[in-house]
Parts: structure tokens; sequence; C-alpha cells
């Protein structure tokens, strides 16, 4: 298989169509300058960076993965990179593949010393970055917690019903019905009403009155939402 050269080349938004094309300008002098004629650009418009699946991107790294590019170069790390720990992992699945990777606006090529060094310097900025959002995370839980918000899903199961309807004898179908809520809200409610019983504490009092269900009480758990080359050149738009 004659292998290629990948282009990519990314703006945000439909806006931004002459960022587009000075990228692509760019990587169609680079090709021009290195005697590359055997290429296909891919490009994405108002596609994010932070998505984690962009079309074109998602395209070229499937190809890549078949075998069809010997590099892949870029305008720069952000037109293409999510994250430091997103470029790492490509860069990693690159050398797997064989691929060299080249960022113009970085001048690092892969097939360098220096962007062979590269590969050190990422490593330990993405574990940086790893660890500062794993911190800023326990920092807000905690910072949640101390203002009295309980974290989690808000409970919209109707507690006590399920428990007097367990105490009668009835099934995990029946009870569902009755209580407008799906099964396995009944099973996660029994659960932890047994936990309960062997800690010794119950939380909620069943020979009490019992209240009336209303509509907005019932969950709907049941519902699943649908929702310039001398050869032939090739650009895939998305």
């Amino acid at each position: 298989m004659d292998k290629k050269t990948f282009l990519y080349a990314r703006v945000s938004t439909g806006m931004q169509q002459n960022g587009l094309e000075s990228q692509i300008r760019a990587l169609r002098e680079f090709c021009n300058r290195t005697n590359v004629s055997n290429y296909v650009i891919f490009q994405d418009e108002n596609q994010s960076g932070t998505k984690k699946s962009r079309p074109a991107l998602d395209d070229m790294m499937k190809r890549a993965r078949n075998g069809e590019c010997e590099k892949v170069v870029v305008y720069s790390f952000s037109r293409f990179a999510r994250s430091v720990t997103h470029l790492l992992s490509a860069l990693q699945e690159f050398e797997k593949l064989e691929i060299k990777f080249l960022s113009l606006s970085e001048a690092v090529d892969t097939d360098t010393p220096i962007g062979k060094a590269l590969f050190t310097i990422l490593g330990s900025v993405a574990e940086l970055e790893r660890d500062i959002l794993a911190e800023r995370v326990r920092l807000g839980l905690a910072n949640a917690r101390a203002k009295g918000i309980k974290i989690g899903r808000k409970k919209t199961r109707p507690s006590e019903l399920i428990r007097r309807l367990r105490a009668k004898g009835l099934v995990h179908r029946e009870i569902a019905r009755i209580a407008g809520c799906s099964s396995g809200a009944v099973a996660t409610e029994l659960k932890a009403w047994a936990k309960e019983k062997e800690q010794g504490v119950e939380t909620i009092n069943i020979n009490s009155d019992i209240k009336p269900i209303s509509e907005s009480e019932k969950v709907k758990n049941d519902k699943v939402d649908a929702t310039p080359a001398r050869l032939p050149l090739e650009i895939v738009r998305y």
C-alpha cells in the first residue's frame, strides 16, 4: 500500500473560515517545500477542540490505524489535541504504528532527537495535569459537603411506599407497578433498607400513616431517550 501524509486542520466555529484556509495554506506550503505530493487533507469545521470525537479526526485516526499513513502533519498542537493527555496518547499510538508526527507552529518533529525527547516532557506534564484535575474535584466535593450540599443524584423513588408494599409480601414487579417506578429502583431501595436493618438504624417508619404518592414523585426510569499535488488530492471535510 502506498502510504500517504495526512494533514489535519480545525476551527471551532463556522465563522472562522479564514482561519481554516490559513491552516490549510500553511500545510500545503509545507508539502511543496518538502516535495510531498501524496497527501490527504482532513478538516474539521465548527468542531470544538474540547470534543472527544470529531468527524474528520476520527476518520483520519481510523485510516491511520489501517496502515494508510506514514506521517501526520498539523498546524499546531491546539488544533489537533484537546489536552496534553490527549496529545501524549495520540503520539504514543503514532509511535506504535510507526507514524511520524509534525506540528508546524511548534516546529516539533518526532523524527528528530528533540521530538523524541518531547515524549518524556509530555508524560510529566500529562501526569501533572491529571493530578491537578483530581485535586480540583476533591476540593470541589469537600467544599460542597461543607456547605451542606448533598452529593449525587437526588432520590425520587417513593421509599416509604416501596417498603410498605414489600412488608406486605408483594414481589418487585408488583411494587414497581403500584409505586410507579422501575424494578431497579425497587431493588435499590430494598437493598438500602436491608443495610439499615443490619446496622440497626431504620430511617423510615413504615408503621406511620402512609402519604399518597403524587405523579411528580413517580420515577420514569423505564423510558430511555434515543437521541498542489502531483497525484490526485483528496480532501475530507466535515
